[in-house]
């Protein structure tokens, strides 16, 4: 399927002004498919010229342009070429549609609950042509109005009102004008819950078996919803743009949420069915504020073209985060981000797929695949860098001018930055066209390391050294803090301007020497920091004495150092084990435990030191445990980090034992076993050979709940028996009746670091046979790919079989690109558990 490329979307505008869509489905068919008829009235400057209609249909029944019948036949790609345009066009299309159970289209699902249907629609960024026949580009913005045909115990939600006009009928709008992309309607026996805000009316939806969890937090996500419509209307200086916000969890979702305007789609697992912790409310505090968010960055001012996309989804990402912590009781999102999500840009910047935050991209496919963490997190990090050096005041004005200029069309970067400059002034000293492209236009990222100098306990001299891979060798002005801490953990913060490969610091000769150098205290800047001996020497005394946002940036800079090979993997584990002894912030224990389990002790230890490390680290947490009150919110996190670091299957199944015998709880600090808890530890069971294939199968039938199919499954992939792996690894490849998140559960059960020997055998099938699973759908792709690829097995010989891989001509696109970024991923543990720095060797890791 071609992907529409710049220069056919810049011709096609052209040629194209939308006025509207008129769009009918009927959804009371078959299993299989829906018919749609999309009726498009749209006007042409260019009369006679010809131009192409995107439908991606199961059968095309007819197309009708101006009263003329178009030749279906002609249909190649998911494009209807269109001759002859008139000045004024009215072109109707028929088809069934195929439904969808990856993401693309209209996705529908039954509930295994209770056999219940429902469909939502996934149009972004190119599946709308699954849905409805369309002018597929995001400049082509137009009103939509939906007739919609269901059964007649459903209720309809979309994009603008959805009315009933008789039994199972539905009409829907007109919307305002609207992108396709951002264009949905979900359907089926939705279990509703409202509420309003002023004049806008609020509402969250859920299929009914999951109602009962999600009515126990009705209260909290309203009351997180209101504050976040309120803050982002007061940082915009634009009202919330409609009279209803409406709020859907959806099964089988391949990401967070998908944020059109008036309805935001989010995955299932935000209902809570089992005991959350806070951090895990946060999170979902943070989702919600990114969606309401994008609600004035996308719905009110839309990219004109897809490279675009970064922008919204930057400012998205940055705001959530600052607007949750502001306004909503959760004041940890900063601090969860330094800890984990910024790690996450740190290492996609480093890999060969690096490219800048702004985009360039010639076509819809790139822009997607590079909308990914570092347009999202670096986005942020640089966002929360620009407003460190010029002000929160100026962005906020920024903002609310761009909205101003844009609002109900169409904008581009340059649009942004202009607005931006429009409000700076002189005193500022920053030209934001060239900050711009050192941030924003350029890859990859710097390393910024303190040199003092000093005598007699004073400093006598300091710098800042700045440096850039030789790949990327760009320098960066960075305004940051730095703290200077004494042995007793008393802080000295001074403020810095770095730029170019060594900037002084006089005005810090003559302070008392200090214990730690901590650059990048509060975490301003977007930055590798490596630390000097002395201070590496002096944080696990002073970490704990901190802040927060401090000790998760500490220990995000600590994770790139094990990755480099420059701080080593056991010492990381070590300080893990001390940390548990007091750290008392929800959010860094939850990161940084899984961090210690899942990077550092799977992928970077030597397998020998494995159990002994873990056995550490679970030893603390069994002695943390043990002095935990009931009620405390750390009890849960420190439990589930324990089932996955614990090596003892008799404390595992004694858990398990004493609620079925009917013993109630054995569990530490007063927890009570719940679904998840049971699943976790039996998932944990399964790895260490201590619960068999009949055991799941009787735990599946006993313990039902919304995650309990995937969870089994799981657990069947991760059995240590030679026919439970081939069965697993059959269907992952040969079945076509698993949905995406059957796969995904399939495949994330089937590496584990116990199994090595057991699963050598598939490392060199992964590599012969991944390119089977292109036929997914590039978003489940590249979940997949990342599920299922080896990482465990940091050797040569399984570099050489994924290098042997990238050398084919013949992969696509979608399917290189994640197993090129995985080889380098490896290529740092391989050379990293052979004792070398990684930095060292970076043409190992330069591409394939």
């Amino acid at each position: 399927m071609p992907s529409l490329t710049k220069v056919e979307a810049v011709d096609r505008a052209s040629k194209v002004t939308v006025d509207a869509y008129q769009v009918a489905l009927d959804l009371t068919g078959g299993d299989d498919a829906f018919r749609s008829v999309a009726t498009i009235r749209f006007r042409s400057d260019r009369p006679g010229e010809s131009t192409f209609l995107d439908v991606q249909p199961a059968t095309l029944l007819s197309a009708e342009l101006n009263g003329r019948v178009v030749d279906t036949t002609l249909l190649t790609d998911g494009r209807l070429p269109l001759t002859d345009l008139g000045a004024d066009n009215e072109l109707t299309v028929v088809a069934d549609m195929h439904y969808s159970k990856n993401n693309e289209g209209l996705h529908r699902y039954v509930d295994p609950a209770d056999g219940s249907v429902y469909v939502y629609g996934f149009p972004y960024v190119d599946q709308a042509p699954r849905i409805f026949a369309c002018f597929d580009q995001p400049d082509l913005k137009a009103p939509f109005t939906f007739d919609v045909t269901v059964p007649a115990n459903w209720q309809v939600l979309a994009t603008g009102e959805a009315v009933t006009t008789g039994a199972g009928r539905w009409r829907i709008g007109p919307t305002e004008p609207q992108a396709t992309y951002l264009t949905t309607m979900a359907a089926g026996p939705y279990t509703s819950f409202h509420s309003r805000h002023g004049d806008i009316r609020l509402g969250l939806h859920c299929r009914a078996s999951l109602a009962d969890a999600l009515k126990g937090d009705v209260e909290e996500l309203f009351e997180v919803t209101r504050q976040c419509l309120d803050e982002c209307a007061r940082l915009f200086g634009v009202p919330y743009p409609s009279h209803k916000f409406d709020q859907m969890f959806v099964p089988e979702f391949s990401v967070l949420s998908l944020d059109h305007p008036g309805l935001v789609l989010l995955r299932e697992q935000y209902v809570f069915s089992s005991a959350a912790t806070d951090s895990e409310r946060e999170t979902r505090a943070v989702v919600l504020a990114h969606g309401i968010s994008l609600m004035w960055m996308a719905g009110l001012v839309t990219s004109a073209w897809w490279d675009d996309l970064w922008l919204g989804q930057a400012f998205a990402d940055y705001l959530a985060h600052r607007i949750t912590s502001d306004v909503t009781r959760f004041t940890g999102p900063p601090t969860t981000f330094a800890a984990r999500r910024k790690g996450q840009a740190y290492l996609a910047d480093q890999r060969p797929s690096t490219h800048p935050v702004s985009l360039e991209a010639g076509d819809m496919a790139s822009a997607l695949l590079d909308l990914d963490r570092i347009s999202y997190f670096k986005g942020h990090s640089a966002l929360r860098q620009l407003a460190t050096a010029i002000g929160d005041d100026a962005l906020r004005t920024g903002l609310r001018t761009f909205m101003e200029r844009h609002a109900h069309s169409t904008a581009s970067y340059a649009d942004f930055l202009a607005a931006l400059d429009s409000v700076l002034d002189a005193s500022t000293g920053l030209d934001i066209g060239t900050w711009s492209d050192v941030w924003l236009r350029s890859a990859n990222l710097n390393t910024l390391q303190a040199d003092f100098v000093t005598r007699d306990g004073r400093i006598e001299s300091a710098a800042v050294e700045q440096s850039a891979p030789e790949s990327h060798p760009v320098l960066r002005p960075h305004t940051l803090d730095l703290g200077l801490y004494d042995e007793d953990g008393a802080r000295t913060l001074k403020r810095a301007h770095l730029s170019g490969p060594r900037t002084e610091l006089p005005e810090l000769v003559g302070l008392p020497e200090p214990a730690l150098v901590l650059l990048n205290d509060g975490d301003l800047t977007y930055a590798k920091i490596r630390f000097d001996d002395r201070s590496l020497a002096a944080l696990p005394r002073l970490l704990p004495g901190l802040t927060p946002i401090n000790r998760a940036m500490v220990w995000c800079q600590l994770l790139l150092s094990v990755q480099d090979g420059s701080y080593p993997a056991a010492a990381h584990l070590a300080l893990v084990a001390e940390m548990l002894a007091d750290e008392p912030e929800l959010s860094i224990l939850t990161e940084v435990l899984e961090q210690a389990r899942f990077e550092v002790a799977d992928r970077f230890l030597s397998p020998a030191d494995r159990p002994a490390s873990m056995g550490k680290v679970a030893a603390a947490l069994r002695e943390r445990l043990a002095r935990t009150q009931p009620g405390d919110q750390t009890a849960l996190t420190l439990l589930r980090a324990l089932i996955d670091f614990s090596h003892d299957a008799d404390e595992l199944a004694g858990w398990l034992r004493s609620e079925a015998e009917g013993r109630g709880s054995s569990l530490p600090a007063g927890l009570v076993l719940d679904s998840d808890l049971r699943w976790r530890i039996r998932l944990r069971l399964t790895v260490l050979g201590a619960l068999s294939a009949e055991e799941v199968k009787r735990a599946h039938a006993e313990d039902p709940g919304p995650d309990a199919d995937d969870a089994a499954m799981k657990c069947r992939s991760a059995l240590p028996d030679s026919g439970a792996k081939e069965a697993a690894w059959k269907a992952v490849f040969s079945s076509d009746r698993l949905s995406n998140y059957g796969l995904l559960a399939l495949a994330s059960g089937f590496w584990q670091p116990e199994q090595t020997e057991l699963t050598a055998v598939y490392v060199d099938r992964f590599f012969a046979e991944a390119p089977r699973l292109a036929h997914h759908g590039d978003l489940v792709l590249d979940l997949l790919i990342k599920a299922l690829y080896p990482r465990h097995s940091a050797t040569p010989e399984t570099l050489a079989a994924a290098r042997e891989l990238l050398a084919r001509q013949d992969l696509p696109r979608a399917l290189r690109r994640p197993v090129a970024d995985l080889t380098d991923d490896l290529a740092r543990a391989t050379t990293v558990r052979n004792g070398r720095a990684a930095g060292a060797n970076r043409q190992e890791f330069g591409g394939a």
